[in-house]
């Protein structure tokens, strides 16, 4: 995802990259005017508006920290957080804005909402969930899954799961709707990973200057 996010950063004008911050910078491209840092210098960082973190769990306390001291956003993909993260995050959203999301296409974030409006007019209707992942996937099912859960769930339908690995697949997620008679599906297919790099860009760029406040991509979408 860093080098995702490097390569796509100049198609948005609003962006300028300004450092990057890896366990290992030297795999990372280098950007003429960019900061190159170990994650052990992330306090070196320059001045920034928005911090756009893809890392792991050991790594989110620090850049959340970060960025609190610096009044600055965060837009977050790192899974596997722990309960007290979570908690730390939610505290965070007191002074700076945030957005945490397993998911950044901007689609799903769409399909979200469908789910909930779905589940929520649809009650007593089946709800199954059927995601499906390259062969190298280990969580399963997959966060994204469990997310179109929730929304089902807070539409008042139970979700039951379904997960498959196979191949290259970079991602599927169907969401069914069943009761006797008659169907409803509603799919997300991703053919290209750039397109989380993408909706983390945009973002980042329509989360900088928000009141300070817990925020989902698809509060963003406009």
């Amino acid at each position: 995802m860093g080098q995702a996010l490097l390569r796509l950063a100049p198609e948005q004008a609003a962006v300028r990259v300004v450092a990057v911050v890896s366990r290992d910078p030297e795999r990372l491209s280098t950007v003429p005017g960019v900061h190159r840092l170990a994650a052990s210098e992330l306090v070196q960082a320059p001045d920034f508006d928005v911090a756009v973190d893809f890392s792991l769990p050991d790594g989110f306390d620090r850049i959340l920290a970060l960025c609190v001291e610096r009044g600055a956003a965060l837009v977050s993909g790192t899974t596997g957080l722990e309960p007290g993260q979570r908690e730390a995050l939610a505290r965070a959203s007191g002074g700076v804005p945030v957005l945490w999301a397993s998911n950044f296409s901007l689609g799903v974030a769409v399909l979200n909402d469908l789910v909930e409006r779905a589940a929520h007019a649809l009650k007593g209707w089946d709800c199954d969930i059927v995601e499906s992942h390259h062969v190298h996937k280990l969580d399963a099912p997959s966060g994204t899954a469990l997310t179109l859960g929730e929304h089902a769930r807070q539409g008042g339908t139970e979700p039951r799961y379904a997960s498959l690995r196979a191949g290259d697949i970079v991602g599927e997620h169907l969401v069914q709707f069943t009761t006797l008679g008659e169907r409803i599906e509603l799919v997300h297919r991703a053919t290209n990973r750039d397109i989380f790099a993408r909706g983390a860009l945009h973002c980042a760029v329509r989360l900088v200057g928000r009141p300070a406040g817990s925020y989902r991509v698809r509060d963003l979408l406009d």
